[in-house]
């Protein structure tokens, strides 16, 4: 990937000093005009016009990747400036703050779950209806055993969340993350900072060339109508300020490209690799939220599977066996009252 820059820096005809009877200044300022209208350079970097951005092709076409979309500056809800890069910057530390709350959010889920089992336990020990004979007695008996059964499920759901979920989301990069971003930060700022000193001796150039331009302007109007003796070797001399601040001017530029051109690679090198970590961090979270259901579902399971002897208890109730044993334990005499005789 490189970037060429056309028309508004590098164009020789724009710097090179003209001789007296050349190209007028008139024609000269419309040919750099007609140039410098292909480009328009905001702080400090050159862009296409949006009438020649057309003929850009994007670097992943159909992709939306990073590397195509986060070239200009933007102002944030305070109005500060804020760069491209920043802004992706900024979408990587909001992915690990939203992981972190994730993880604090399973963290309350493992604690209801805790405390719904630790009441489930106790209230499986509840002397209630303990009295309660027969077929019934044995149901109700299996529905309390139920609960006992239900809260070791629970509390196994809850430590596999910890470990399985909580845990991966907490450890899934560490502190190093936020230094390696750092790292990113300064790396691209740096180079940005270097392309806005070129631009300036771009800028400083190119004002001392158009001053040796105009000087030399003005010394050939003089020789044209014979006002000093001194005007054609000061002119000579002139030409050769100009010269050199055309050259100069030339070596600026350079400089200027090269500097947008290292900025640019590293932009692009940069965001695709945060485009790759971000692309990580959603397929992982996805992972361990997956998780989550899967440990969700095999706790409805086995839940359903702790209520099962319940059920076949309560379809084997029997009043009729109820009354029958109740009636064997309790009974007080089979003999029916009859008449008295006289």
């Amino acid at each position: 990937l490189s970037l060429t820059l056309h028309g508004s820096f590098d164009d020789a005809s724009c710097l090179s000093p003209q001789s007296p009877g050349s190209t007028s200044p008139a024609r000269r300022q419309n040919k750099e005009k007609e140039i410098k209208e292909t480009k328009i350079t905001i702080n400090c970097v050159t862009f296409p016009v949006p009438a020649s951005a057309l003929e850009q092709q994007l670097l992943k076409p159909s992709e939306w990747s990073y590397c195509d979309y986060f070239w200009a500056d933007k102002k944030d809800p305070q109005g500060a400036t804020v760069s491209g890069f920043e802004v992706l910057l900024q979408k990587q530390l909001k992915g690990k703050q939203m992981q972190k709350e994730m993880a604090e959010f399973i963290r309350e889920r493992i604690k209801i779950e805790e405390e719904y089992a630790k009441n489930l336990s106790k209230l499986s020990m509840f002397p209630m209806a303990a009295q309660e004979e027969g077929t019934l007695g044995e149901a109700w008996a299996q529905l309390k055993k139920s609960l006992a059964d239900e809260a070791e499920v629970h509390l196994k759901f809850s430590s596999k969340l910890q470990s399985e979920v909580e845990k991966p989301l907490l450890t899934f990069r560490g502190d190093n993350f936020k230094k390696d971003m750092k790292k990113y930060d300064h790396h691209i700022a740096d180079l940005r900072k270097q392309q806005v000193s070129r631009y300036a001796a771009v800028e400083k150039a190119r004002k001392a060339l158009a001053d040796r331009q105009k000087d030399l302007e003005v010394k050939t109007q003089q020789l044209e109508i014979k006002l000093s003796n001194k005007t054609e070797e000061d002119i000579k001399k002139a030409r050769r300020k100009s010269t050199q601040a055309g050259d100069d001017l030339m070596r600026c530029v350079d400089l200027y490209n090269q500097a947008q051109s290292k900025w640019f690679e590293e932009m692009v090198t940069t965001s695709l690799e945060l485009e790759r970590l971000e692309v990580e961090r959603v397929e992982t979270i996805q992972q361990l939220l997956r998780q989550y259901t899967t440990l969700r579902h095999e706790t409805d399971m086995f839940n359903q599977s702790t209520l099962e002897p319940v059920d076949q208890l309560l379809q084997s109730v029997d009043p009729a066996k109820d009354r029958e044993l109740w009636v064997k334990e309790h009974k007080t005499g089979d003999l029916r009252p009859v008449d008295m005789d006289i």
